[in-house]
């Protein structure tokens, strides 16, 4: 095992302990990202069926405004686009914006409300006046389509950035840390056990040699109290042979 494959660290008992606790937190890590990387991906995928969905609407859309403002021209007699633009002040369609929380992204979302009162209302009495209507109806449709789809397209290259982001750590954490942090712990724990087979055996030759001291020491004391009996026998065999009470006493 390489040192690029597991962590540099002191093999012991609090390292084991720390070591786990840091896979445990790789572990529920992973399965918190991996579950934020799927909620973030299934919404992606909505909102790009959306912006497919309004884009091919705004096609339609926007020929039906098209066509109403060719009518329009024709039934006013004339462009009337100068006039308006010209007369125009305040906007009456406005956009505001807020933050939608999706799994702890903040993706931005606009929407169109109307300020103010129409100030052309009144224009096309003359002549035109149902197109002109149909006019703004279908021109307001497109606006509020265009608002619609800047909100999907902020929102989906939020969430592309943040998913292809989420999706990088939940592979480095799946690939690298996790991986590194289990070879780290196995390394731990086979040393720990080689130790624990080097104090077992250290143990066991201290067990030996206090055996066999013991065993010379039985084995000495042994042979000083038979030397010790062997002498006092000797002793007392001497001491019969000078002093024997059962002699007679000899008279000269």
């Amino acid at each position: 095992m390489s040192g690029k494959d597991k962590i540099s660290i002191f093999p012991s008992r609090g390292a084991q302990t720390m070591m786990k606790g840091r896979l445990t937190g790789a572990q529920k890590g992973h399965s918190l990202l991996k579950k934020k990387a799927e909620a973030l991906q299934m919404r992606f995928r909505s909102i790009l069926g959306k912006i497919i969905e309004t884009k091919t609407l705004m096609g339609d859309v926007m020929k039906d405004a098209a066509f109403s403002l060719a009518e329009a021209k024709f039934a006013s007699g004339g462009d009337f686009n100068q006039g308006v633009l010209q007369n125009v002040t305040k906007a009456r369609i406005k956009i505001r914006s807020r933050m939608d929380n999706v799994a702890g992204t903040s993706l931005p979302v606009f929407e169109s409300f109307e300020d103010g009162v129409d100030q052309y209302e009144l224009t096309g009495l003359s002549r035109g006046g149902q197109q002109m209507a149909k006019l703004k109806i279908n021109y307001k449709r497109a606006i509020e389509l265009l608002i619609d789809l800047a909100s999907l397209q902020a929102s989906f290259v939020t969430l592309d950035n943040v998913v292809k982001l989420t999706n990088r750590r939940v592979n480095a954490i799946e690939h690298v840390i996790i991986p590194r942090y289990e070879r780290t712990l196995a390394y731990i724990i086979s040393e720990l056990d080689e130790l624990e087979r080097e104090e077992f055996y250290r143990l066991k030759k201290i067990q030996e040699k206090k055996k066999q001291a013991r065993d010379k020491a039985e084995k000495e004391k042994e042979r000083l109290k038979a030397e010790g009996k062997l002498r006092e026998e000797e002793e007392a065999a001497g001491r019969n042979m000078i002093v024997d009470d059962n002699d007679e006493d000899l008279l000269f």
